[in-house]
């Protein structure tokens, strides 16, 4: 059992490590505690060891220095246009003074959001439906400009604001739905029909290329033919008129003129066979068998056209 000198030394361990855990004050780092010496401000303990008065200091706030958010709650704003959305955000704050965080108001975390949501329906206020979505970056600058202007006697420095979500009526969505999937459509009408467009234009400028190919080509072959019968016909003449000069050669060697007149009653006996051949109806001469006819005609042409003394045919 204890005895009564044994719990007194108890008894006065317990005062003094109280006492000693009210003296010793370690504040971490990026904290700010204030101190007040029988009620009354007496300084901010930065990080690290400190030593009060037991019973007479006493550490009455703590302060994170530290950049801190505050999620905003879901409120109805009513637009420009007359429809209620509902917006939330959050909010980010840092404190700059811990002195002015304590005294100077109650509660600077409640006063901020109060004052961010009033801000938030007050521009809302000024803006339609569709610019809410589209003018985000202005709404959060606005809030930030309005709260830090707000909250600077009380130490409090506010560095951003970020709108979550604008939530319309379920209405308004469905309406908003529809003209967007009208939109779509248009667009996909409109990029269809350019399609459409374009490629028609591509395939009459491809059949413009094509003919103007065509023709260019049906040119070449028309000019290309053209010369090939110029130089076949140049050929011919060419081959006849020398054909013709070695035949009036020919007939003024010895016997020439009677081979001559042998060739033409070959060529006209074999003309004949091709005629009896090719034709039902045959026109025969008065003397079919008078080849000697035919020879004495062909001499005496030879005779006609023989040259004279002085260089020209007879007439």
């Amino acid at each position: 059992m204890f005895t009564a000198g044994s719990i007194a030394y108890i008894i006065f361990a317990a005062f003094a490590l109280l006492v000693l855990s009210s003296a010793v004050i370690i504040v971490p780092q990026r904290k700010a505690y204030i101190v007040e010496r029988l009620g009354k401000y007496l300084g901010t303990l930065a990080p690290g060891l400190h030593f009060l008065i037991p019973f007479v200091d006493k550490v009455r706030y703590r302060h994170s220095l530290k950049e801190q958010a505050l999620d905003v709650n879901p409120q109805v704003c009513i637009t420009k246009d007359n429809v209620a959305v509902e917006v939330d955000g959050v909010l980010y704050f840092q404190v700059m003074d811990p002195t002015k965080a304590s005294y100077g108001i109650e509660d600077y975390r409640f006063a901020s959001i109060q004052i961010a949501q009033t801000t938030m329906r007050s521009i809302v206020g000024r803006l339609e439906l569709d610019k809410t979505f589209e003018e985000r970056e202005t709404i959060n600058a606005s809030i930030v400009e309005a709260v830090d202007k707000a909250s600077e006697p009380w130490g409090v420095k506010i560095t951003r604001y970020e709108v979550k979500n604008i939530t319309p009526p379920q209405s308004i969505r469905d309406a908003m739905e529809k003209q967007m999937r009208a939109e779509r459509e248009k667009r996909a009408m409109i990029a269809e029909s350019e399609g459409t467009m374009q490629a028609k234009i591509n395939v009459a400028e491809g059949e413009k290329q094509e003919a103007i190919k065509k023709s260019e080509g049906e040119k070449l072959k028309r000019i290309n033919e053209a010369d090939g019968r110029a130089a076949e016909i140049e050929a011919l003449a060419i081959a006849t008129a020398n054909g013709l000069r070695t035949i009036a050669s020919a007939i003024d060697t010895p016997n020439g003129k009677d081979a001559v007149s042998l060739r033409i009653a070959e060529q006209y006996l074999n003309e004949f066979g091709k005629l009896a051949q090719k034709n039902n109806t045959m026109i025969l001469p008065a003397n079919l068998m008078d080849i000697t006819g035919v020879l004495a005609t062909a001499k005496k042409v030879l005779d006609h056209t023989q040259p004279a003394d002085n260089g020209k045919a007879k007439v």
